[in-house]
C-alpha cells in the first residue's frame, strides 16, 4: 500500500530516471541517438505500455519547462543582430514553408475522403514541426550554429509564432465564420504585441542591473534562481497572452545574449534543461495510443511515410529556390520533416469542440512516429553521404560554413590590467577573443567599451565549456589568485587539453610552481616590467648599449640559477615528505601486525 505522505511526483520520479537511466544508454550504444531512447522509455512506461506511470496531463507541464528552458539558452546564444539577419528566414522561407506545406497536406487528407474541416486543421498542424526535436538534433550533430542549422532554426521560430493565428483558424472554422471570430482576433494581436514589448523592455533594461546585484553578492544560487525565475517568468507571460511558452523565454534570452553573464546563466541553466528535454519527450512517448496505433497500423505507416516525404519535398523545393545549395537544402529537409509538439495544441482545439476525436488520435500517432523516424531519417542521410565519400563521389556542396559569433580562438580568463593588454595584442591581429572574469563590475564596464568579456568563474567546467574553452587554441591564464589558476590548470588539462595553457606568474614561487605544473609558457610581469624599468634606466645614466645587455643577462641567469635552485628545494622537500609518509606507514602496519 502506498504511503499517503509520500511526496508528489517523488514515484513517478523515480520511474523516470529508472527508465531514463537503462534506456538513453542502450539507445546510444546502438547508435540511434537519446531521443529515441527517451521515447521508447515513454512508450514502455506509459498507460499504453507497461502502466507504470497513468497520468501523463499531470507530468506534461513540468516536461513543458525543458521546451522552455531550451529555447531561453538558444536565445543566450544568438544576439539581437543576428536575429535581425535571420529576418528573411524567420518570415520568408518559415511563412512560406507553413502555407505550402498545410495546403500540400490538407488537399492530399480531402483527397484521401476526410472532413474538409479535418483535412485544413490535419494538415497546417502537421505543417508546423517540433522546436525541441530539430533542434536537440542539430545541437547533438553540431550544427546548430552551421548556415543549414540557422535556416532550420528560423523556420521553426516562424512555427512558434504561427500557433497564435493556427489558433483563430481553428476558432473560425468551428464557428462556421469569420464574424464572431474577428473580435477576439483582434484582442489577441493587441494581447500579442503588448505582452512581446514588455519582454523586451524589462530584458533590455532591467535584468543587467538585477544580475549585476546578484554577481556582486558571490552567492552562485541566486544567480541560478534568477535564471530560472527570467525563464520561466517571460515563458508564463506569453502562456498568458496566448503565445508559445518557448518563444517568451527564447525572447528573454535573446535580451540577455549581450549582457556580460550569459555563459554563466548558460552553464547554470544546462543541467536543468536537459534533464527536462528528456522528460519531455518520454511523455511524448508516453502519449502514443498502443491500441489504436496497432488497430490503425497500415494507414499510421503510410500516414507518417506521406507526411514525412511531402513535408521534406516542400522544405527543400523552398530552401533550394532561396537560396541553399542542395546539401543544405536536404540536411534541412531531413531536419524537419516531422510533425510537432504543436501540433498537438491545435489537434486538442479541435477535440475540445466536438470533432471526432478518433481521427485526431490516430493523427496524433503519425505525429509521434514521425518524431521517432526523424532521427533514423538524419542517421540513414548521413549514412548515404559517409558512403559516397568513401567511394570517391563529392559530396552535393562543401560542408556547412559555421558562423557562430563567439567560438574564440584565445580564451581570456582574467581581464584587469595584464589580461586586458594580452587581449588588445591579440585582438590586434584580427584573433577571435573572449574574456571571463569573476569581477561582475569589471566585466560590465569592459562590455560597454565593447569588448568580449562575460561574467564567469574559472574554476567550473560549464562556464569555461560555455565560454568556448572546447573550441579555443590556446587559453591564456591572466589571473592574480594562484589558488584560482591552479584549479583552472587542472581542469583544463584535463576536459580541454587541446589548449595551449599560458599563464601570469605572481613571483617567483609561483613561477616555479608553474613550471611544475608543466604549462606551455609563463611569465613574471614584475620580473619582466622590472627588467624594462632598469635597462631604461641604465640608458639614461648613460651606460653602453654593450653593457646594459651583458647585464640583462647577468641579471637573468642569476634569476634562473635561483629558480633552478627553488624548484629543486620544493622537489627535496617533496621528497622528505614522501618518505616520513612511507615511514609512518610502515610503522603502522608493523606496529598493526604485532
Amino acid at each position: 500500500m502506498a504511503n499517503p505522505t509520500e511526496p508528489l511526483f517523488f514515484s513517478e520520479a523515480i520511474v523516470f530516471l529508472g527508465a531514463a537511466v537503462v534506456a538513453v544508454p542502450i539507445a546510444k550504444r546502438a547508435g540511434v541517438g537519446a531521443i529515441i531512447g527517451y521515447l521508447i522509455a515513454g512508450i514502455v512506461i506509459g498507460p499504453f505500455g507497461l502502466g507504470a506511470i497513468q497520468s501523463v496531463e499531470k507530468i506534461q507541464p513540468v516536461a513543458e519547462l525543458g521546451v522552455v528552458l531550451l529555447l531561453f539558452v538558444l536565445g543566450l546564444e544568438l544576439n539581437p543582430n543576428r536575429l535581425w539577419r535571420m529576418k528573411s528566414d524567420i518570415f520568408g522561407l518559415g511563412t512560406s514553408q507553413i502555407l505550402l506545406t498545410g495546403f500540400v497536406l490538407s488537399g492530399v487528407m480531402i483527397l484521401l475522403g476526410l472532413p474538409n474541416t479535418v483535412a485544413i486543421i490535419g494538415g497546417f498542424g502537421m505543417a508546423l514541426s517540433s522546436t525541441a526535436f530539430a533542434v536537440q538534433i542539430l545541437k547533438d550533430r553540431g550544427d546548430f550554429s552551421s548556415v543549414y542549422g540557422q535556416r532550420a532554426f528560423g523556420i521553426l521560430l516562424m512555427q512558434d509564432i504561427a500557433i497564435v493565428p493556427l489558433l483563430a483558424m481553428v476558432d473560425i472554422l468551428v464557428s462556421g465564420g469569420a464574424s464572431q471570430a474577428e473580435s477576439s482576433a483582434w484582442n489577441q494581436i493587441g494581447i500579442t504585441v503588448a505582452a512581446v514589448l514588455l519582454v523586451i523592455v524589462v530584458g533590455k533594461y532591467l535584468l543587467s542591473h538585477l544580475f549585476a546585484i546578484l554577481a556582486n553578492t558571490q552567492a552562485r544560487e541566486m544567480m541560478l534562481a534568477a535564471a530560472l525565475l527570467v525563464a520561466l517568468g517571460s515563458a508564463a507571460l506569453m502562456h498568458w497572452a496566448g503565445l508559445s511558452m518557448a518563444l517568451g523565454s527564447f525572447l528573454a534570452g535573446i535580451m540577455l545574449a549581450e549582457s556580460s553573464y550569459r555563459h554563466t546563466l548558460e552553464a547554470d541553466i544546462f543541467p536543468f534543461r536537459s534533464l527536462l528535454m528528456g522528460l519531455f519527450f518520454m511523455t511524448v512517448g508516453m502519449t502514443l495510443n498502443l491500441p489504436i496505433t496497432l488497430a490503425y497500423l497500415w494507414q499510421i505507416i503510410v500516414g507518417v511515410a506521406v507526411v514525412m516525404g511531402l513535408k521534406g519535398l516542400v522544405l527543400w523545393l523552398l530552401a533550394k529556390m532561396t537560396g541553399s545549395p542542395n546539401s543544405d537544402a536536404m540536411r534541412i529537409a531531413v531536419t524537419l520533416p516531422q510533425a510537432g509538439e504543436f501540433t498537438f495544441v491545435l489537434f486538442a482545439a479541435a477535440t475540445s469542440t466536438g470533432f471526432e476525436s478518433d481521427l485526431f488520435t490516430v493523427m496524433s500517432a503519425v505525429v509521434i512516429l514521425s518524431m521517432i523516424m526523424t532521427p533514423l531519417v538524419g542517421k540513414a542521410y548521413a549514412a548515404y553521404i559517409a558512403r559516397r565519400t568513401v567511394s570517391g563521389e563529392r559530396e552535393p556542396d562543401a560542408a556547412p560554413e559555421k558562423f557562430d559569433d563567439h567560438a574564440p580562438q584565445v580564451l581570456v580568463v582574467g581581464f584587469g590590467r595584464f589580461g586586458m593588454v594580452v587581449a588588445q595584442m591579440l585582438m590586434s591581429n584580427g584573433l577571435g577573443v573572449v574574456a571571463i572574469d569573476n569581477n561582475a563590475r569589471r566585466a560590465v564596464q569592459a562590455r560597454r567599451l565593447g569588448l568580449p568579456v562575460y561574467y564567469g568563474d574559472a574554476t567550473r567546467e560549464d562556464v569555461l565549456r560555455a565560454a568556448g574553452a572546447e573550441d579555443a587554441l590556446l587559453i591564456a591564464l591572466c589571473v592574480e589568485n594562484e589558488q584560482v589558476m591552479a584549479h583552472a590548470i587542472e581542469l583544463i588539462k584535463q576536459c580541454f587539453p587541446k589548449a595551449k595553457i599560458f599563464c601570469r606568474a605572481t613571483d617567483r614561487a609561483h613561477a616555479v610552481q608553474l613550471a611544475l605544473s608543466e604549462v606551455d609558457y609563463h611569465i613574471r610581469e614584475t620580473f619582466e616590467s622590472g627588467i624594462t624599468f632598469g635597462r631604461e634606466a641604465l640608458d639614461q645614466l648613460g651606460i653602453s648599449t654593450e653593457r646594459i645587455v651583458e647585464i640583462e643577462t647577468e641579471v637573468r641567469q642569476q634569476d634562473l640559477e635561483r629558480v633552478v635552485l627553488d624548484s629543486e628545494a620544493d622537489a627535496a622537500k617533496n621528497s622528505e615528505k614522501l618518505k616520513e609518509a612511507t615511514s609512518a606507514a610502515k610503522s603502522k602496519k608493523k606496529s598493526a601486525v604485532g
